[in-house]
């Protein structure tokens, strides 16, 4: 009977008393079913990062056959001014001169102008999706709340920074 009186028994009874209580109320099933929760807007959001890198991929495929367009363009631009440039080789020499490059001039700025495009039109897009992708995850992981803890941290930090 002395062991009744023993801290380490008090101590275990009241263990399996907690653990008992707490399987009465149901606590494991809730702390199974959050868990549950969490693994499933886990697995949708990497199923979301997946899909907007698959479609980046596909837009950068898009771009580089764009790109390559471009270059063929400007192959043929530049095929065209020379053959331009041999028809013109029966004329004379001073008007040949002159007549190539003003053409070899008007075709690197067109090719310019064309590259100048390409790149803005590149740009642009990329902007567009960087900017969708950002509002898509901002409007998926921003909570009122979290909104309201990040202006409240910036105006705490903004009043420290101003003393």
């Amino acid at each position: 009977m002395e062991f009744i009186y023993e801290a380490e028994f008090w101590v275990a009874v009241s263990f399996f008393i907690f653990i008992g209580v707490l399987v009465y109320l149901g606590v494991h099933k809730r702390v199974t079913s959050a868990l549950d929760a969490r693994a499933l807007r886990i697995g949708k959001e990497l199923d979301e990062a997946r899909r907007l890198r698959e479609e980046a991929e596909r837009l950068l495929v898009d771009y580089r056959r764009k790109l390559g367009n471009v270059v063929t363009e400007v192959d043929n631009i530049i095929a065209l001014a020379a053959k331009q440039a041999e028809s013109l080789a029966v004329e004379t020499r001073q008007s040949l001169k002159e007549h190539i490059e003003r053409r070899i001039k008007l075709a690197e700025e067109k090719i310019a102008r064309a590259e100048m495009e390409a790149v803005g039109e590149l740009r642009n897009d990329v902007v567009d999706l960087a900017i969708a992708a950002a509002q898509n995850l901002i409007t998926a992981k921003l909570t009122p709340d979290r909104a309201n803890e990040l202006v409240s941290g910036s105006t705490k930090a903004l009043k420290t920074l101003l003393k």
